[in-house]
């Protein structure tokens, strides 16, 4: 504490006037920065645009424009923090930012009754069961009888084993949260199922493009089958669906992985999609939605194209035949996948290409039901059930117990 009386009329004085100097000192201070960047910028767009077009030199605004889009926004950073003692450190600004974010999620998933869910529970385990030991089986029996070593089945165990995975994605979290009720997931659990669960459809619609294909080359060009897709040709095709899946969906769902979540945190969905988690994004994602919805109608209706293609040339092979034995043989190695890939096109084209924000949620909930859970256990018998040769092989093989002997030779 000052001791006031002790203060001269001359010492008052002086002290009030240093008080008024320190605070407008402190005033001209916190405006410098801002008149410093008004004359850069007021300056160079006054010299470039204030003045009649004729007279404008090209070669000098093109050296003045280029300082003032590139070098003036990072000395108007300098500017504004360094001259401003109130400035936030970028590493606070990430802490603050960070601490608002969402950790994890809670995927709402079918709101019913405790006996329903029950019910449900029972019901896609068993669809969940009959998926596994369906692809298990078609896997099993492609590899240890020789007769089915041909590039068709050889793209069957390979679509089999995707099968098993997609559908091991989402399936055991929706189980657990129909018996258990947990329907917590966490943040980096949300993002890589929804990693998995595109990555593996994407690659679901390259190996459908490429078993069209390989009818195709079957059909039309029986001569030269065995000669086109060889073995490296197979490996080749199989690899690149593998592969340009993955760096197909890398992109986009790195994007949704970096938009930021504060909140609410509540998916409309059993998993985490992503028509209904960029919904819970606080940021504006129109371009990230639109991006989404053209990457996901190219790579559908592209993929539909060479099947319809493949089949528009196999059809026409087919009825230019004229024995009508040897149409009835060309068209039963077709009908299988005929009828999988009209499953599998229609339930996506009906979830994905369409615009994000005219997506009805409850429905596509239960269309994706369908393609999780019930599809997956339906393919086994679409290609087993109509296919004499695979049903011949899985007859022997349980009537020889190949099967229990191939398992014997592959796990030491």
């Amino acid at each position: 504490m000052i001791d006031t009386s002790i203060i001269t009329p001359k010492a008052s004085v002086s002290l009030a006037v240093e008080l008024v100097l320190t605070v407008r000192w402190k005033a001209f201070s916190a405006c410098t920065s801002h008149l410093i960047m008004v004359f850069i910028s007021y300056g160079s767009c006054i010299f470039m645009y204030v003045k009649p077009t004729h007279s404008s030199q090209p070669d000098l605004r093109e050296a003045v424009a280029g300082p003032n889009t590139v070098v003036s926004p990072l000395l108007k950073l300098f500017i504004s923090s360094m001259r401003n003692k109130h400035y936030i450190p970028h590493q606070e600004v990430v802490k603050i930012s960070n601490e608002s974010r969402v950790t994890e999620f809670i995927l709402m998933g079918f709101p019913l009754s405790r006996q329903m869910e029950i019910f449900l529970f029972v019901l896609f385990l068993m669809f969940y069961l009959v998926t596994l030991s369906g692809n298990l089986v078609i896997i099993t029996i492609t590899l240890a009888d020789y007769r089915l070593r041909t590039p068709m089945y050889f793209f069957l165990w390979n679509f089999s084993f995707m099968e098993i995975w997609f559908t091991s994605v989402t399936v055991p979290k929706l189980l657990s949260s129909l018996l258990f009720g947990s329907r917590f997931i966490s943040f980096t659990s949300c993002m890589v199922q929804s990693f998995f669960y595109f990555f593996l459809v994407v690659t679901e619609f390259l190996l459908l493009g490429v078993m069209s294909f390989d009818r195709y080359v079957a059909i039309c060009n029986p001569l030269r089958y065995t000669v086109i897709m060889n073995s490296h040709v197979c490996f080749v095709l199989v690899f690149g669906a593998w592969t340009g899946a993955f760096l197909y969906i890398l992109g986009p769902l790195s994007a949704v992985a970096e938009v930021p979540y504060c909140g609410p945190n509540v998916v409309n969905h059993f998993f985490c999609d992503l028509t209904p988690l960029v919904k819970l994004s606080c940021k504006d994602t129109h371009v990230l939605e639109s991006a989404i919805f053209i990457m996901a109608s190219v790579l559908i209706l592209s993929s539909l194209v060479v099947t319809a293609v493949s089949y528009t040339y196999i059809i026409t092979t087919v009825l230019r035949t004229p024995m009508a034995q040897g149409r009835q043989k060309a068209f039963s190695t077709c009908t299988s996948h005929i009828t999988v890939v009209s499953i599998i096109y229609s339930t996506h084209i009906f979830m994905h290409v369409r615009p994000i924000e005219s997506s009805s949620l409850e429905l596509n909930k239960v269309v994706a039901l369908l393609t999780s859970v019930v599809t997956p256990s339906l393919n086994p018998f679409i290609y087993t059930l109509r296919n004499k040769q695979v049903k011949q092989a899985l007859k022997e093989a349980v009537a020889q117990n190949k099967v229990f002997l191939f398992y014997k030779k592959c796990i030491p």
